[in-house]
């Protein structure tokens, strides 16, 4: 008589078993009863219990539970007593843990046994229950029988909390092939036949050894050329065997590595979580076949070893070692999952070669014609752990990560330059951490240039009319040089345009755009820019430039009118007198720094149709510039210089400056 927690042992079984364990333990039990026999006419029998109402669409009553009867030797004494004792030691030889059973009470309410047996001559039947209290085996009889052939019947049934994940036959039928498929290509040891049915069906049953039948079969196996791999684990080599199979019309469409151990699976995981290129179906053509599509399978890999056998945990649900890196154990799952990948890559051989090829050339193409600056750094990465079909924000992500990489990489070696006082290899060791400064500078520059390129577009087609003749306002066309209402106090010095009108504005220390300086509802410009006091004149006297600019709509020309409050020359006068006279601060309550020396540049931007033209020419005295795109004007009291320039010649102007960078680019 046992003396068990049973309730807080099933409780205690943790994570990696699911509700197929219990049927696989089950199957498993009855191989080995049927071994011991040394019988060639084994059988193993599972039958399909169903419970409830018929699914709509399926038809099919949901699943309760499994009989599983074998041809085996039968609960003995020997054997009952094994059953009950917890950990018990008597199938160790085979990877037994003898605990296995408790897994049945884990996803099931209930377990029955009926088994015939022989014992000193005498032919017996046992009956039992398994326990939900402290005995394990309660509810016992045996009786002598004169007949029936040995071996044993297996009820659980009840399952418990959720319903049973598949309904199908061929489905229940699929997946334990798959957890046992180590069983029935095992040729050292035979497997006996094993059987699928729903109870009290009259349809022939499915043979589960069928599946790998040499005619039309459903799983194939792979000729592998080298399937063994050695690892290292604390000095000690440790050796593992792979063995690649195809599953046609797989239930899912993953392939797949699953780790085994002691001829059953334990875990399994995506191929492609280490080659992406598994991600897809294969197909392979069908003779006949019009469609061209041919047959569907997914390849799984299956890895053996001591060091699994050895390591599996108790539930059979993990192994013992670490998923990621195990400095205790010196070898971990990813790492065998890997060397398994690699095999079965080298085993498929020219499809995943292909997938290849064309996920380097979707990422050539998108740095080729989208992210140039990354042409250098792209020769050096490697994008194998990309997806198979990369979007450009993961070919984006993954190569600024690199980047990112490569330039700590380039900091600790200036660090160590710096701080050492070995002077040996000195002069290569700069050169080299030079060489990778240098590359990384040219591959910013290529970003910079390209991104204007993509700026320049943007504001060509916002200078365009629309279907309707209309032109965009001059705040969505302001927006792209600078956003509205924002200074440089509020975005980063490098977050505007301002290159677009002059190379110059890159470099200022203050810019207000369409903001009132210091006063919530005073005069504001388009742009106002205080630049950096880098010149100096004449006798050696500071200078701080002020520039202005002024935006109007494309084809606008009412402020032209007599009758106009929204004259562009009247309002930049206006507003140089204003700082002159110290009426505004800036933001922060600095000084605006001006004297009489200091110089003011204004710029009116809009469209001069004839109108506008005359209008300069003739009332505000401008002289025209000599491409007839501009006209300027020297201020003398107020020592400003306005110059009024059309929507063209901004566009124009910078298409020219910037185009050599872009025709070595290939960005044209």
């Amino acid at each position: 008589m046992s003396n068990v927690n049973i309730k807080r042992l099933v409780e205690n079984i943790r994570s990696g078993t699911n509700v197929y364990t219990p049927v696989v333990e089950l199957i498993v039990n009855s191989i080995q009863a049927i071994d011991e026999t040394k019988s060639c006419r084994g059988l193993v029998d599972i039958q399909i219990k169903r419970d409830g109402p018929e699914d709509l669409i399926e038809r099919l009553r949901s699943v309760d539970g499994f009989i599983v009867s074998d041809n085996g030797v039968g609960f003995n004494q020997r054997n009952r007593d094994s059953f009950d004792e917890l950990y018990s030691e008597q199938k160790k030889p085979d990877g037994g843990k003898g605990f296995g059973r408790f897994t049945c009470l884990k996803y099931f309410d209930r377990m029955h046994v009926r088994s015939i047996f022989v014992e000193g001559g005498t032919r017996q039947e046992r009956t039992f229950r398994m326990g939900l209290d402290k005995d394990i085996i309660v509810d016992e009889s045996v009786r002598a029988v004169t007949e029936g052939e040995t071996g044993s019947v297996v009820e659980i049934a009840g399952v418990k909390s959720v319903k049973f994940p598949d309904k199908g036959i061929d489905t229940i039928s699929r997946v334990i092939v798959e957890r046992l498929l180590p069983y029935f290509v095992d040729d050292e040891r035979p497997c006996p036949r094993v059987v699928i049915r729903d109870e009290g069906s009259v349809a022939p049953p499915i043979a589960l050894n069928d599946y790998l039948a040499k005619e039309n079969s459903q799983i194939v196996e792979m000729a592998v050329s080298d399937g063994s791999f050695a690892l290292s684990a604390n000095g000690e080599e440790k050796t593992f065997q792979v063995r690649v199979f195809k599953f046609y019309s797989p239930r899912v469409s993953r392939s797949k590595i699953s780790l085994v151990a002691h001829r059953r699976e334990v875990t399994d995981v995506a191929l492609q979580s280490h080659i992406p290129e598994f991600a897809d179906e294969f197909f392979e053509p069908v003779p006949g076949d019009d469609s061209g599509r041919g047959r569907n399978f997914v390849i799984k890999a299956y890895v053996f070893g001591d060091y699994l056998n050895d390591n599996v945990s108790l539930e059979r649900g993990e192994f013992r070692f670490q998923t990621e890196s195990d400095l205790l154990n010196g070898i971990s799952q990813s790492q065998i999952e890997q060397r398994a990948a690699e095999i079965a890559q080298q085993t498929v051989g020219d499809e995943i070669s292909e997938r290849k090829q064309r996920k380097q050339a979707r990422i050539d193409d998108y740095v080729s014609t989208q992210a140039p600056w990354h042409r250098s750094l792209s020769s050096e990465v490697d994008f194998s752990a990309l997806p198979m079909r990369p979007s450009n924000q993961d070919i984006e992500l993954h190569l600024q990560q690199k980047k990112f990489e490569k330039e700590v990489a380039t900091r600790a070696q200036v660090a160590a330059i710096l701080e050492s006082k070995n002077e040996t290899d000195l002069d290569s060791r700069i050169a080299q951490v030079m060489e990778s400064i240098s590359e990384t500078s040219k591959n910013d520059l290529i970003h910079y240039v390209s991104m204007r390129k993509c700026v320049l577009d943007i504001f060509g087609k916002a200078l365009e009319a629309d279907e309707d003749g209309r032109h965009r306002s001059e705040g969505e066309v302001h927006d792209i040089i600078m956003q509205r209402r924002k200074d440089s106090d509020e975005i980063d010095f490098d977050a505007h345009n301002l290159w677009i009108l002059d190379e110059r504005l890159n470099f200022c220390t203050y810019i207000s755009s369409e903001k009132a300086i210091n006063k919530p509802n005073g005069d504001r410009t388009d742009i106002t820019i205080f630049n950096n006091r880098v010149a100096f004149r004449g006798e050696n006297v500071a200078s701080n430039p002020i520039t202005i600019f002024e935006f109007k709509r494309p084809q606008r020309t009412d402020f032209a009118n007599p009758s106009s409050d929204d004259d562009p020359v009247a309002q930049i006068i206006r507003y140089v007198n204003q700082i002159r006279t110290g009426k505004f601060k800036t933001p922060k309550n600095r000084d605006i720094l001006v004297n009489e020396n200091t110089p003011f540049y204004g710029y009116i931007v809009c469209d001069t149709p004839k109108k506008v033209a005359d209008w300069l020419e003739l009332e505000k005295d401008f002289k025209s510039m000599p491409d007839g795109l501009g006209w300027f004007y020297w201020h003398s009291k107020l020592n400003l210089y306005i110059e009024v320039v059309s929507w063209t010649k901004i566009l124009r102007d910078a298409e020219m400056r910037n185009r050599i960078f872009f025709s070595k680019l290939g960005i044209e």
